[in-house]
């Protein structure tokens, strides 16, 4: 069986350019890695364009990341399948 990890995001859509902010902590003390698209939050774009950029950053196919929870917010859980947490965090912290 594959790994399958999940990673809590902060997506902030309509941004001048699409990149990867880094770890950052939630208000409640809790890890999240800050994203942001130039999609808009309009027909799922902004979430399309969130799995195409992890997928890309961390060199996986895009049907291995998933929105698991938080598709209308901006805080999303996203699903990662084929690596595990430290191999994750390792490659969005080299980022």
């Amino acid at each position: 069986m594959s790994d399958i990890t999940r990673i809590p995001v902060r997506l902030t859509p309509g941004a001048a350019a699409d990149r990867i902010d880094g770890w950052d902590v939630d208000v409640e003390g809790r890890p999240v890695l800050k994203v942001r698209v130039r999609a808009r939050p309009v027909e799922g774009d902004a979430n399309d364009a969130l799995i195409k950029l992890i997928a890309k950053a961390l060199d996986l196919p895009k049907s291995a990341v998933g929105i698991h929870r938080g598709g209308q917010s901006r805080t999303k859980m996203v699903t990662v399948e084929g690596l595990s947490e430290t191999e994750l965090k390792a490659r969005l912290t080299g980022l």
